[in-house]
């Protein structure tokens, strides 16, 4: 039986109280060869989606596989990414830890509908450095050449996930994969013009078929002034090989416990001729021509010092801007403000509320909490259990706000009301 993997989300000693409160709840699990991020279950004894270290954003359930392609991109602290195709958000939120709280991830999805799914994984993960838009990926409105950094994971066939998806063979065959070979390759073609000279684009796929994996990588290095930079196996990992599969990695899923992948970095070493104008069937103009932009809400910056509150410590902020849009405090990361042009449209990481009663912090914005002021601390499990199914607790605690944390794990802002403690994570 395939053990679930997973990523814990926060570093440091706020990753050791994280592993605390998974065992609390009886998990047992064992590192990944490949990432002290990385995890694999040992014994589960209720689904791991449903523990409280996933309820409040520590874990990341996540296929093995798919933890490789942030991996092989290996952004440094600091530095600017871009993630083409992100929902759900598993690929993002990696390299968001990655880059750092300093550092910036763009994430774009062109799917109105996975977007929210997006956001709302990357608001529970507490990534202040990362942004979100929604845009075709072949149409992205970013300057040539200003990015290092490039993660693509386009849409394919999904061979590779059979065992959770066994129509997908059946599905994707013959004339009708021609389609996706198509897009892969108008994105492929978009991040090579995003790319300076020498940054880098990771090429993955969770489906087996050549014609989207090693042909693309062929086609991308004769057409695109790309250049692969062969990867080294990652431990813990069976890897195939096929026919013009040098320097990339192809997960064997069988021998792997996890999904068929494949893994390519590409590295820009020459010009890219312009991208074709593009129609919704990959000819003419139209769909693949970027998109007029909307007008967006104006810009507030808001004084770091007038966010202060028991529950909420300004200067914990990384270096950036705090910037009021219709009511909604977001946060924008300085490296943002080099890479998005006038006129885009995308959304920064929330912060919380703001009207005529002051500012009102994310009630799951633990990242930010103060060290020291008012606190409810929670021993048990079965106490945060029952402060989350709406009990409320007694509280020897004045005023109308708390932070929460169990032990030493912070957990987000409770309200008191009338020396009682009313928890609302939504």
């Amino acid at each position: 039986m395939r053990l679930r993997s997973f990523r814990i989300t926060v570093e440091g000693d706020e990753a050791g109280a994280c592993r605390s409160l998974l065992e609390a709840e009886g998990y047992r699990f064992e590192p990944e060869p490949f990432s002290d991020r990385c995890w694999r279950l040992a014994e589960e004894p209720a689904p791991l989606g449903g523990s409280l270290a996933s309820r409040f954003g520590f874990v990341y359930i996540q296929d093995r596989s798919s933890m490789l392609p942030p991996l092989a991109l290996a952004p440094a602290p600091g530095e600017t990414v871009l993630d083409m195709c992100s929902s759900p958000g598993s690929k993002t939120g990696f390299l968001c830890q990655l880059a750092g709280p300093s550092g910036f991830v763009l994430a774009n999805e062109a799917s109105h509908s996975r977007l929210f799914t997006l956001r709302s994984n990357l608001r529970a993960m507490n990534f202040l450095q990362a942004g979100t838009c929604s845009f075709e990926g072949q149409s992205l409105p970013l300057r040539a050449g200003s990015l290092a950094c490039i993660q693509l994971d386009p849409p394919c066939s999904g061979w590779g996930t059979v065992e959770k998806h066994p129509q997908a063979a059946r599905l994707w065959q013959g004339d009708k994969i021609k389609p996706l070979v198509g897009l892969q390759r108008l994105l492929l073609h978009k991040a090579a013009l995003l790319l300076k000279e020498g940054g880098r684009v990771v090429y993955s796929t969770c489906t087996t078929n050549s014609d989207e994996n090693e042909r693309q990588v062929a086609w991308a290095e004769a057409e695109l002034g790309l250049v692969r930079e062969p990867l080294e196996p990652f431990p813990g990992f069976r890897f195939d090989d096929r026919e013009g599969s040098y320097g990339t990695l192809r997960v064997d899923g069988e021998k792997s416990g996890a999904q068929g992948f494949f893994v390519a970095r590409l590295v820009k070493r020459g010009a890219t001729p312009p991208l074709p104008e593009q129609d919704g069937k990959g000819k003419g103009k139209g769909k693949g021509v970027p998109r007029k932009p909307k007008a967006s809400a104006p810009l507030q910056i808001v004084p770091r010092p007038s966010l202060a509150c028991a529950s909420f410590d300004p200067a914990r902020l990384p270096d950036g801007d705090a910037a009021a849009f219709a009511g909604t405090v977001r946060f924008l990361p300085r490296a943002s403000q080099a890479l998005i042009p006038e006129g885009f449209v995308w959304q920064a990481a929330p912060l919380g509320r703001i009207g005529a009663g002051g500012f009102v912090p994310d009630a799951r914005l633990r990242c930010l909490m103060p060290a020291e002021g008012p606190r409810i601390v929670l021993e048990e499990t079965a106490d945060l259990r029952r402060l989350l199914a709406g009990t409320s607790m007694a509280s020897p605690i004045a005023g109308d706000e708390a932070s929460l944390w169990w032990r030493d794990l912070p957990l987000g802002r409770v309200a008191l009301r009338r020396g009682r403690v009313v928890a609302a994570f939504s």
